[in-house]
């Protein structure tokens, strides 16, 4: 059935072809038919191409559905696994947080080393992305521009916080009154972040695709893709996510078997 359907896809583009080729030699043809040459042509060629390649959609229409890793990202869909990146952190922030609650030692370079991350990919790369392609379009077009002003303000705040995780994370020998506080900014930021975070994904997101045109949302996507590769290389993203996970592994909070808890009936 395969074979015969590609046949007859090849013989239309033939039949396509030599219809082009005829009727490009008599000029009568447009005068009586009432129709230009660009008309004809561009009616024909579609013809011709639609037909011609038909056969091979046949069979390239299945590699594609299976090849399904070359399809491209939307920029919500982007920003939602970057979301996922930056709620790993967060865990990583609670255990340290427990660490210093309890007053256990912890190698506290993994708290710098996930502070330099959400530094670096969240809030300069990430964050940045939002603020240069996504709030501005809300903000002229009238649209949730209270959450947008809210999201904005928290933005900076987690910079702020976040300069004060390095600097605390990185004394070696910290005094209590320096772990007191440091657990405190641990505390805001997460407190911050997860329901800011989670309007983004319920609200801000699934309104952006409603604000703009199919165009421009394919473009952006194209354009978040470019930016990620410029920043952090081609395999930008999956490379945050190794370093994020060996932070878990170091602190122990990598299984993920181990958040299930024991529930009885």
């Amino acid at each position: 059935m395969t074979f015969i359907m590609l046949a007859q896809s090849c013989c239309i583009g033939v039949w396509a072809i030599i219809r082009i080729k005829t009727n490009l030699m008599s000029d009568t043809f447009y005068t009586q038919s009432g129709h230009s040459r660009r008309d004809f042509m561009g009616k024909t060629l579609k013809l011709a191409v639609v037909g011609g390649l038909g056969g091979f959609a046949i069979f390239s229409g299945c590699k594609d559905k299976e090849e399904g890793d070359g399809q491209k990202v939307s920029p919500p869909e982007d920003l939602m696994q970057e979301h996922g990146l930056l709620n790993r952190i967060l865990l990583i922030y609670d255990a340290c947080k427990m660490h210093l609650v309890n007053k256990e030692s912890f190698p506290r370079e993994t708290l710098v080393e996930a502070a330099d991350i959400m530094r670096a990919f969240v809030e300069d790369y990430h964050e940045k992305q939002e603020e240069d392609y996504l709030f501005p379009r809300f903000m002229k077009a009238g649209q949730l521009t209270e959450l947008v002003q809210v999201l904005l303000r928290q933005h900076n705040a987690g910079r702020a916080l976040t300069s004060q995780v390095l600097q605390l994370g990185g004394i070696a020998n910290a005094s209590d009154t320096e772990n007191q506080k440091l657990i405190k900014v641990l505390s805001d930021f997460n407190y911050m972040y997860r329901p800011h975070e989670a309007r983004e994904d319920t609200i801000l997101f699934p309104a952006f695709r409603k604000l703009v045109s199919t165009h421009e949302y394919n473009s952006l996507g194209e354009e978040f893709e470019k930016n990620e590769q410029k920043h952090f290389g081609k395999d930008g993203f999956e490379t945050m996510v190794a370093k994020v996970a060996a932070i878990e592994q170091t602190l122990g909070i990598y299984d993920l078997s181990k958040f299930t808890p024991v529930v009885t009936i």
